[in-house]
């Protein structure tokens, strides 16, 4: 019996030795972890579905509007992430010009918009278009450009360079570098 006592005081101290040595080693249960706040910055506040959004000017004019099939929009750094973006620019006059491409990039709180994949800008007042890959938009002061290669078209003529620049208030557009153009002579009838 005081065999059996002796067995029974030392697996019951060891068990109690193990306990100690557990909760010395780290405390069970859940652990508090730090919220990261750069990824935290990452994660979409709202996801919509045929959606469209309009940013307004100081003076309550609307600067611009998108439309898209797919919206999802992260407050925390103010980026709107959109598919397939319709957008229509208003310059100073409230002329519309209108943009589309593959994906569109917009951050509300500098109103500045890049378009990617097959971007096109096109101005219904002035009949021209320009192709790109990548469309450069800053709303607040209705500057469009393209670092990438662009084709600029107003039938019949067409022109292609390296990088462009469009001022909307102005309706100035500038080419450069590799400016190249087909402009046939006005046909007679």
């Amino acid at each position: 019996m005081l065999k059996h006592l002796k067995t029974r005081l030392g697996l019951t101290g060891l068990f109690i030795a193990l306990g100690v040595l557990l909760v010395w080693l780290g405390p069970g249960g859940p652990q508090k972890t730090a919220i990261d706040p750069e990824a935290q910055a990452q994660e979409p506040g709202h996801v919509l579905e045929d959606a469209e959004i309009t940013l307004f000017g100081d003076n309550g004019n609307v600067l611009q509007s998108l439309k898209t099939p797919r919206l999802i929009h992260t407050p925390q750094s103010g980026e709107t992430w959109s598919e397939s973006p319709q957008a229509t620019l208003y310059d100073s006059d409230e002329r519309q010009w209108l943009a589309s491409a593959d994906v569109g990039t917009l951050n509300t709180n500098t109103q500045s918009l890049v378009m990617s994949g097959s971007a096109r800008l096109i101005a219904p007042d002035e009949g021209w278009q320009l192709d790109t890959e990548e469309l450069h938009y800053d709303g607040l002061t209705q500057h469009a450009w393209s670092e990438a290669p662009v084709l600029l078209q107003q039938p019949p003529q067409q022109m292609n360079a390296s990088h462009m620049d469009v001022w909307l208030n102005d309706s100035q557009v500038r080419l450069s570098d590799g400016v190249r153009g087909t402009h046939p002579p006005a046909t007679q009838r």
